[in-house]
């Protein structure tokens, strides 16, 4: 199959790990969301060649990594490379936490996307500039 659809509600309920990849099958790299209960505080990890990308989806994260610590809300992104320890907590003593994780190792691959109508050409060279949507 060359696509899936999903989402987090489907995947499990409760706190703790949503398991995407293999629910949607991805391959191509890691992917899990995290539901985290107001307050926990998350262990401090590292992975031996996956970096990470977290994203908030909802809620607010306290981000603990090389001395620094720092709360993103939703929306908000961190980065980190494999072998860096860090901890992902949950920031409020009263909401939840959702955090989408994805990892990989290898690398960016270029640009290699494709217009499949020519007509979208125009409109994809225009999206985002000067505020377009046309």
């Amino acid at each position: 199959m060359g696509h899936a659809f999903g989402s987090l509600d489907e995947l499990g309920e409760g706190y703790g790990f949503r398991k995407i990849r293999k629910r949607l099958g991805v391959t191509a790299f890691g992917v899990n969301a995290t539901v985290y209960p107001p307050g926990y505080e998350g262990f401090y990890h590292y992975h031996d060649t996956q970096d990470e990308l977290y994203f908030v989806h909802s809620g607010e994260a306290r981000v603990t990594v090389e001395g620094e610590e720092r709360i993103l809300g939703a929306g908000g992104l961190f980065h980190v490379d494999s072998t860096t320890p860090r901890r992902v907590s949950n920031a409020s003593e009263t909401d939840d936490l959702i955090v989408l994780v994805v990892g990989g190792n290898g690398g960016y691959v270029e640009r290699d996307g494709h217009m499949v109508d020519d007509e979208d050409i125009a409109r994809r060279a225009a999206f985002g500039s000067s505020g377009s949507t046309a």
